[in-house]
């Protein structure tokens, strides 16, 4: 096989946004197709990958008329922070596949859109430091995949919190690469180093398969790691890859102050159901007792509303964001927030709520 061009788009431009399902298409004419294939793609047969964006169509949203609506209020709040919109960026790894700036112009997007927050993933493919150029003062949390040595977590926790991480994500879904077809045919590689995890992977985590990280990271994640990442780093700490009310509930019993409700994007166990079909079991398992994150799926302001109405409190978005970014740059993803907000107050006008208390108080109907 001839070697792939991993040669990111640069262009910066403010983007016309109709629909983000449209933008994967748009993305996979400009991105190479061993990083566009990598973003886009899921495991195995990529019933999971689909089934998450699919599966939004099975609940309706019942709208009350005549209720007084006319400019829906979408500021909410998780831990200390305010945000004027209840959705955050997913922590992602490699934005240096979907364009040259990499993290640092997702983060300089979302700091110019204000009042959103940014998840940044351990795999990332741009030190702290070039991140912040672009982030500023926008609050952040920090996913982490463990390391076989803890004084190694340590380390890597030391730097997040002095970087101002405000939570831990502890991503607890992906002890092993799933089975991504699509990758294993391009025989991807990551192209550039990964500054934060390097520490404990074999160089600088260039070049390296998929197969090859995961392989250097803790396999054995166990609840035991939450308490351990709670002690040491003082932060509050969230357990991503939630999939059931069990877990929930043995989360929160370990010391989980967050629960992330998550199939990884459809990225790693092909054949589970789609994320929104879980949710609302698992919120009601939570009981309010800590604060639910969302993910995998969101392609528009109703979905957004529904996984609200379900129970979560913070919906966080992924692909729609990297593919906006290969776009536009910095200006592609401040488009794409732009973008969300819009699209969720006019479906909060429709359905008659107020405020994102209203919503989470929205009534769905079961259309399966």
């Amino acid at each position: 096989m001839s070697e792939i061009n991993y040669n990111a788009p640069s262009e910066v431009k403010e983007l016309n946004i109709i629909n983000t399902i449209e933008l994967e298409d748009m993305a996979g004419e400009i991105v190479p197709h061993g990083g566009f294939n990598y973003m886009a793609g899921g495991s195995g047969d990529e019933f999971t990958l689909r089934r998450n964006v699919e599966c939004f169509n099975y609940k309706g949203i019942l709208p009350r008329v005549a209720a007084n609506v006319e400019f829906p209020d979408t500021h909410t709040r998780i831990f200390e922070h305010e945000l004027k919109v209840p959705f955050i960026m997913a922590p992602i790894a490699a934005h240096g596949l979907a364009h040259e700036s990499k993290e640092a112009g997702t983060a300089k997007g979302i700091a110019e859109f204000g009042g959103s927050l940014m998840s940044i993933s351990a795999y990332s493919g741009a030190s702290f430091e070039e991140i912040d150029a672009g982030l500023g003062d926008t609050p952040r949390w920090f996913q982490i995949y463990m390391s076989k040595d803890d004084e190694l977590n340590k380390n890597i926790l030391d730097e997040a919190k002095k970087d101002g991480a405000s939570a831990i994500i502890l991503t607890a879904d992906a002890t092993v690469s799933g089975n991504r077809d699509r990758d294993d045919k391009n025989q991807f590689v990551y192209p550039f180093g990964m500054p934060i995890v390097s520490r404990y992977l074999t160089g600088t985590g260039a070049n390296m398969s998929l197969n090859n990280i995961y392989g250097q990271s803790k396999q054995k994640i166990d609840l035991d790691d939450i308490r351990f990442i709670k002690e040491y780093s003082g932060l509050p700490v969230f357990l991503k890859g939630v999939q059931t009310p069990e877990d929930a509930i043995a989360g929160i019993a370990n010391g989980a102050d967050g629960i992330w409700v998550s199939n990884h994007g459809g990225r790693q166990l092909d054949g589970a159901p789609g994320s929104f079909e879980v949710l609302e079991e698992i919120a009601e398992a939570v009981a309010g007792r800590v604060p639910i994150v969302f993910d995998s799926g969101v392609r528009r302001g109703e979905h957004i509303f529904k996984a609200l109405a379900s129970g979560a409190d913070i919906i966080a978005i992924g692909r729609p964001v990297l593919f906006s970014l290969a776009l536009g740059g910095w200006k592609g993803v401040k488009s794409v927030f732009e973008y969300f907000e819009k699209d969720l107050q006019r479906v909060m006008q429709l359905a008659g709520t107020q405020t994102i208390a209203d919503v989470k108080n929205a009534r769905l109907k079961d259309l399966k």
